[in-house]
């Protein structure tokens, strides 16, 4: 199949995915669809491969078994057309501490080759709440204030699928008001939004769906109950099933 001029999809699926490290598998058989215009949740316990699964669907790293496609495409059958379509947060922010906020804003904006670089740069500045420390480099920045230019980082190239990883680490309620509102506008816009989270009182409400990834496994949560209630109930039927093992 040839490979698109120009890449677009409304879905993400992936297809009895594993993805294994030596001996350790971090992933299971994970199948889950996530479409356009709605804000998938990803929760669990640390170390249940949330950051693996965000890892695979960001085509950063290759299941050992199974697919994930992106509409009708494949990551190796769309190449690197299909990265210019993800926006990746993860834990490292991917931040030059020496240089200014405009300057990094403006560096990522070039590896993407995007045009109007100066008037992406100010209209992400002005999301972010950092207009006014445009010119201030990001060593001096506070947690939250990286994490609010990380994500407009991240979102610079208007890409169709958003993979959060924990992004309401260190930021205030302000912050958090400013992070959910601008969560909103990319479901409006028809975004697919994929949040990774331990902030379940935070984001309850705001998710369309939730599912939940524990020992490499993965369930929709069921829809009815505060997120912290179905979550606990998960854990629990799952612990029971696996003959009382710890969350």
């Amino acid at each position: 199949m040839p490979r698109p001029s120009h890449l677009d999809f409304d879905q993400v699926v992936a297809s009895g995915v594993s993805r294994s490290y030596g001996r350790r598998r971090a992933l299971r058989h994970v199948s889950l669809c996530c479409r356009g215009g709605e804000i998938v949740g990803l929760v669990g316990p640390n170390g249940a491969g949330k950051s693996t699964l965000l890892g695979v669907l960001s085509t950063l790293a290759e299941p050992s078994f199974g697919e994930v496609r992106y509409g009708k495409w494949t990551a190796r059958g769309a190449g690197t057309r299909l990265r210019a379509q993800i926006g990746f947060l993860s834990h490292e922010l991917q931040l030059y501490p020496e240089l200014t906020a405009r300057e990094n804003l403006a560096f990522f904006a070039g590896m993407y080759g995007l045009d109007k670089v100066d008037a992406r740069v100010e209209a992400a500045l002005e999301t972010a709440a950092l207009s006014d420390r445009a010119d201030d480099v990001v060593e001096g920045f506070s947690r939250g204030m990286r994490q609010r230019l990380a994500l407009e980082r991240a979102l610079l190239h208007t890409p169709r699928l958003v993979l959060l990883d924990e992004p309401f680490t260190g930021l205030d309620e302000s912050a958090v008001a400013a992070l959910m509102h601008r969560l909103s506008l990319l479901r409006t816009d028809g975004r697919i939004v994929l949040v990774v989270t331990h902030d379940l009182d935070t984001v309850d409400g705001l998710l369309d769906r939730a599912l939940m990834l524990r020992h490499g496994r993965i369930r929709e949560l069921p829809a009815t109950g505060t997120l912290r209630e179905r979550y606990r109930v998960e854990v629990q039927e799952a612990s029971s099933k696996l003959g009382g093992v710890s969350a």
